[in-house]
């Protein structure tokens, strides 16, 4: 299965975008007839034939399905970019590929690293659903520091900090609420969070949960937390 990704894919007019014309016709030299896929990211998928017009891949639509959404709750990741920022893009592919909805990029205390190129975080994000053969595409919001990310409360969120201090509070991440449908959960940088974020995120109805033994790189503890969640509620 050949999956594309247009954002504006209209089957009324179905071509695809130029950077994927390009990608279909001239870097997979996918021919005339040839069957493919088309999500917009955002549950679409399109099945249809290449009509090659120009520089332009039209197709010919065979069928259309959506799928509104990818699982029965929302995970939505708040985590600060690595000072190295191919581990911050090597989590996001993956978180991609495992099962996420939402990351924002947030800076606190200990942050390294306070600003990100936003169009290549995107293309990650695409390539990443592409490969894994999702039609729903995770949003990326822009960078927001701590304080005001957890001042963004919802009634209908059930979230959590995950951190390494010592904390009487922290339960293990498998003891999380599997009634919940929407999931948000801070990571922190290297060097964790501090004691003041810790306390200050509680008081905003923040659980403190642990990732396990070990001391995780941000990267890892992002894909620890995004693979235990998916596997805890796939149960």
């Amino acid at each position: 299965m050949k999956l594309f990704y247009t954002v504006d894919f209209d089957k009324n007019n179905p071509i695809l975008s130029p950077e994927e014309s390009k990608h279909c016709l001239r870097v997979l030299r996918i021919q005339d007839g040839h069957s493919i896929h088309i999500t917009n990211g955002k549950g679409d998928l399109f099945a249809g034939k290449i009509r090659k017009v120009g520089k332009l891949a039209h197709v010919d639509i065979d069928s259309h399905t959506n799928s509104k959404k990818p699982r029965p709750y929302k995970l939505h990741m708040a985590i600060c970019p690595t000072k190295n920022m191919d581990r911050f893009e090597w989590f996001l592919e993956k978180a991609t590929e495992i099962g996420l909805d939402e990351i924002t990029p947030i800076v606190s205390f200990h942050s390294e690293r306070k600003k990100i190129k936003e169009e290549r975080l995107e293309k990650i994000l695409i390539s990443a659903m592409k490969q894994s053969l999702q039609t729903h595409k995770p949003i990326l919001n822009p960078v927001t520091t701590f304080a005001e990310f957890i001042e963004e409360e919802d009634e209908t969120e059930t979230r959590y900090i995950a951190h390494c201090q010592n904390d009487e509070t922290k339960e293990h991440i498998k003891e999380i609420d599997q009634s919940a449908k929407n999931i948000v959960l801070l990571i922190g940088p290297e060097g964790d969070f501090s004691d003041d974020e810790i306390d200050l995120a509680k008081s905003k109805n923040f659980k403190a949960i642990g990732l396990g033994k070990s001391r995780l790189r941000t990267e890892t503890a992002g894909i620890v937390a995004c693979h235990s969640i998916n596997f805890l509620f796939d149960e």
